[in-house]
């Protein structure tokens, strides 16, 4: 005789990047489990695998999870995580005022959104009286492959993300694609730009959308109260402690 199937309830969210509805359901305890292994083994090639695999499987593989933006990402797994194991996460933080004494908060994930800095724009100019420029797409999840910290990774790791970003360069009413266009021309082209131009690429990776929580922690020992953040898929994957700033 065949066991009784389990009725699993559905969800709707809308993702950040084009305000689009999509259904969801919990992770099972399979899917959990292979959550919390990938967590373990803290291989990047087996968490970026698990997270991809359980999104897919939980908004039932009607979204092409590795051309979403990093943000989608998050906010997805973090809607989903809520609904799974509970809208309040408890987490294990350091206190900053000493960076030695622990102490426990809970973070309600239901309401964690994706912060957008109103200065932000995709589209950097290089040259103004060329009407030189480049558009750049939103990095996807296969950035984690690269770094886990875009806004700190190391200066190959910036140019790699750079020319995986680039949705198209312009002058005047000329496109190129990105797509058809050879890494070694994409390294001819940005290794020839100024340092100001430089600089306002970066400025679109510091302040393109992020999942970001900014909570207050009181010291149990010293009885200081400071604040913590958590930043991104890797502060709250699965159980994992927020950046100290």
């Amino acid at each position: 005789m065949a066991l009784p199937k389990i009725e699993v309830p559905t969800y709707e969210m809308t993702l950040p990047s084009r305000d689009e509805k999509i259904g969801f359901r919990p992770f099972t305890v399979k899917e959990e489990k292979i959550l919390m292994i990938a967590s373990e083994s803290e291989k990047k090639d087996e968490i970026f695998n698990a997270v991809t695999n359980m999104i897919n499987a939980c908004t039932f593989n009607k979204l092409d999870v590795k051309k979403l933006p990093l943000f989608d990402i998050e906010y997805i797994f973090l809607q989903i995580r809520s609904k799974s194991v509970g809208e309040i996460a408890k987490f294990r933080v350091v206190c900053p005022d000493d960076m030695e004494t622990y102490a426990d908060v809970e973070v309600d994930i239901s309401k964690v959104e994706v912060q957008v800095d109103d200065s932000h724009t995709n589209r950097v100019m290089l040259d103004e009286s060329r009407n030189l420029g480049v558009v750049f797409a939103y990095p996807t999840m296969g950035v984690t492959q690269v770094t886990n910290d875009i806004t700190n990774a190391k200066t190959e790791e910036i140019f790699e993300i750079i020319y995986s970003c680039v949705d198209h360069i312009f002058e005047g009413e000329k496109i190129y694609p990105g797509k058809d266009t050879s890494r070694d021309e994409m390294v001819e082209f940005f290794d020839s730009i100024s340092q100001e131009s430089l600089v306002s690429i970066r400025k679109f990776f510091d302040t393109m959308p992020q999942l970001k929580h900014v909570m207050e922690v009181e010291n149990p020992k010293t009885k200081v109260v400071s604040t913590v953040t958590f930043r991104g898929l890797s502060d709250f994957f699965p159980y994992a402690s927020p950046t100290i700033t």
